[in-house]
């Protein structure tokens, strides 16, 4: 009796959870969660309809349904994630497999993967010989794994190539030597060793070649026909910003996408390879972004005695710049201008601001409004998937003559058949994944590989994939020549803008008196809580910018949760990854007043922290040692910085007035007191000057 129960109880589990409106077929429900020996599946039961013919009369044929059940991997050990590559029916599941192959690397290494795909291939060839009605299914799953090696191979070379040794290969030749001499597995990775020890020969020459080509380029530049130094206000803003575009779609294309990864891009275990780097890609695309907003920052302030009247034609003219990224779909050096105009030492020279003309002013609101962080950034998230694939921007403004120029830019396009790429801002892409990596867990409470991770990851790099596509649209050719100009623009560092900046308009009130003044001008832009100069804030060890990325200079980096919220119907104004008790927050530390690194990682504030819990986390992640009482926490504020209290509550401390993500800096007591008597003295400079 109590079986039967069971049984109609099940019954009804299934007829619920296959209940469908009319018209619908092939709806895939969740059922239940399953758990087994080293492994956590999800339960979909799937209901598929099929048309069967009748015995008596072929014309007429009855509508069948069934239901299947399909299980997922939510968790498990490596052997079992390993196992799911290829379903109990010999299939290719092609979804887990693009999403395995795009984040492994987080938890596994290519040749422990590799010898558990033969180690799996080896008991199937077993336990065909044992069981022979096994046979036929073990016989499509072995060549199913094998499918799964070479596309691997296919998709992600660059994992094999470990070189000097290839280890990857040597496994993988020999393996398919012994088992497996009718595929062309082994053939395959013969030719990669060989081509992998070719470019690696060609790379050694071509360092060695390099050296030698530098006496090439200057009896090149002393034969050439001399041209004159560009000066940037000669330089056309379209021209510049195309040039901008270029450099940016070419490193865009070669961002490798796993490498955005949190695990990867916070290089947790600290492993380097041979000679390495961590994620090259990335920081190329880092540096250039930082590159940008410096030269911002720097063609504003180098000419103290500029009048306000001819800086305000500099401001005027990187803001047109910016207006022609826009029109290229370029959103990373456009964030970068937006950023480098947003910098505090360039931010506060109200007597330029002012000289803008209202035109200029409504524009570069109208831009700055895109990097907005208003929820979570939707505006900038939604406009970037609207225009993704689109051949042309969709511009509006609310002002009637910049409206006008948008329609006539328009028509242009028609006419003419222009068809813009898409460049996106990969801080957005960086910071999601960083966030995901920080706030859900990479095991269950039970040991095992959390998988749903990975595929929220992987849902963030399949739109760096898709965006990547569209930057292949650009056709703009190389000009060495703005870029000769581009590079010798002296950039200067935090102190220096400041400095500079206060020689131009010196700080002749308090700063709460100039606060409330500064409310009513209403000749500046509203300034954007989310304004900053460094590219990401993702973690890393070692990334060396310019000195200038301060965020106590009113430049923060920006907060923004997963970008998967995008598409969800459900998405809500709060962040996924904070709650009453705990929140995400941006961390960085500084070892010393020359310290160049300006890229932050993300810790998990908890309610309960005090400020020698958060300092110890904060050491942890940058794999620092020392006790917390040598060091200060700091909160970074958009106009200084906050002193969290020595035995203080940091999560009730901290200031949350702005509603932006909250930024925290370390950096020893020593250091932190030479920069107050630094300020000191340059307040006492200000105050000479001003005399």
């Amino acid at each position: 009796m109590r079986a039967r129960e069971l049984y109609m109880k099940w019954i009804k589990e299934i007829e619920m959870a296959v209940s469908l409106t009319d018209g619908q077929d092939d709806v895939t429900r969740f059922w239940r969660e399953e758990k087994e020996n080293g492994a956590i599946y999800n339960v979909y039961l799937k209901k598929v309809t099929y048309h069967t013919l009748s015995d008596l009369d072929q014309c007429k044929g009855h509508l069948m349904w069934e239901t299947q059940k399909i299980r997922v991997i939510k968790a498990g050990t490596l052997e079992k994630l390993v196992e799911s590559l290829v379903t109990v029916r010999g299939e290719l599941d092609s979804t887990y497999v693009n999403v395995f192959l795009a984040t492994y690397r987080t938890f596994a290494t290519p040749i422990q993967v590799l010898e558990l795909l033969i180690k799996r291939y080896k008991w199937l060839e077993r336990d065909s010989r044992e069981n022979k009605e096994r046979k036929e299914n073990n016989e499509n799953q072995q060549k199913t794994f094998k499918s799964v090696i070479s596309v691997w191979m296919d998709t992600y070379p660059d994992d094999f190539r470990d070189h000097p040794d290839y280890t990857c290969l040597r496994v993988l030749e020999t393996f398919s030597h012994q088992f497996i001499p009718e595929s062309d597995l082994e053939l395959r990775a013969g030719h990669k060793i060989e081509k992998f020890q070719r470019e690696a020969a060609c790379s050694s020459d071509g360092e060695i070649k390099f050296q030698f080509s530098i006496v090439d380029e200057v009896d090149h530049m002393i034969d050439s026909e001399y041209q004159k130094p560009l000066e940037f206000l000669d330089i056309p803003n379209n021209r510049l910003a195309e040039q901008l575009t270029f450099k940016d779609a070419e490193l865009f294309k070669r961002v490798i996408p796993h490498h955005c990864l949190g695990a990867v891009w916070a290089r947790r275990d600290r492993k380097l390879g041979k000679g390495g780097t961590i994620a090259p890609s990335v920081l190329a695309t880092i540096e250039q972004f930082n590159r940008v907003s410096l030269r911002v920052i720097a063609t504003i302030l180098r000419t103290r005695e500029l009048k306000s009247s001819l800086r305000a034609k500099i401001l005027q003219k990187w803001i047109d710049i910016a207006q022609e990224l826009r029109q290229q779909k370029n959103f990373s050096s456009l964030k970068a201008i937006i950023s480098g105009l947003q910098s505090h030492s360039v931010y506060r020279l109200k007597r330029s601001w002012a000289s803008l003309p209202k035109e200029s002013i409504d524009l570069f609101q109208e831009l700055a409004d895109i990097f907005s962080n208003d929820n979570n950034q939707i505006l900038s998230r939604e406009l970037l998937m609207k225009e993704a694939t689109a051949k042309f921007p969709d511009l509006d403004s609310n002002n009637k003559i910049l409206r006008r120029r948008n329609l006539q830019k328009r028509r242009s396009w028609i006419e003419n058949g222009i068809v813009q790429g898409t460049v996106p801002y990969l801080g957005t892409f960086l910071t999601d994944l960083t966030m995901i990596d920080t706030a859900i867990p990479d095991r269950t409470e039970c040991g095992l590989i959390n998988f749903e991770k990975r595929r929220k990851e992987f849902e963030v790099l399949a739109q760096i994939k898709l965006l990547q596509s569209a930057a292949q649209i650009y056709h703009f050719q190389e000009d060495k020549h703005i870029w000769a100009w581009f590079d010798s623009v002296r950039v200067f560092d935090e102190n220096e803008c400041h400095d500079l900046s206060c020689y131009i308009e010196p700080v002749k009130e308090t700063p709460s008196r100039l606060k409330k003044k500064s409310a009513s001008l209403g000749t500046r832009p509203a300034r954007l809580e989310g304004s900053k100069l460094s590219l990401v804030s993702c973690d890393s060890s070692s990334l060396s910018t310019s000195n200038v990325d301060s965020p106590s200079q009113g430049m923060s980096h920006s907060s923004s949760t997963s970008s998967l919220l995008s598409c969800d119907s459900d998405t809500t104004v709060s962040s996924p990854f904070r709650s009453p008790d705990t929140c995400v927050v941006r961390v960085r530390f500084e070892s010393g007043p020359e310290s160049d690194t300006h890229v932050y990682k993300s810790i998990m504030l908890k309610n309960v922290d005090h400020t020698h819990t958060v300092i110890d986390k904060v050491l942890d992640k940058y794999s620092k040692k020392g006790p917390s009482s040598n060091y200060c926490l700091l909160q970074v504020l958009s106009d200084g910085e906050l002193l969290i209290p020595e035995k203080g509550n940091v999560f009730y401390a901290m200031n949350k007035s702005d509603g932006s993500e909250p930024v925290f800096v370390v950096r020893t007591r020593q250091d932190h007191d030479s920069r107050t008597q630094h300020r000191k003295r340059g307040r006492r400079k200000l105050k000479n000057w001003s005399l």
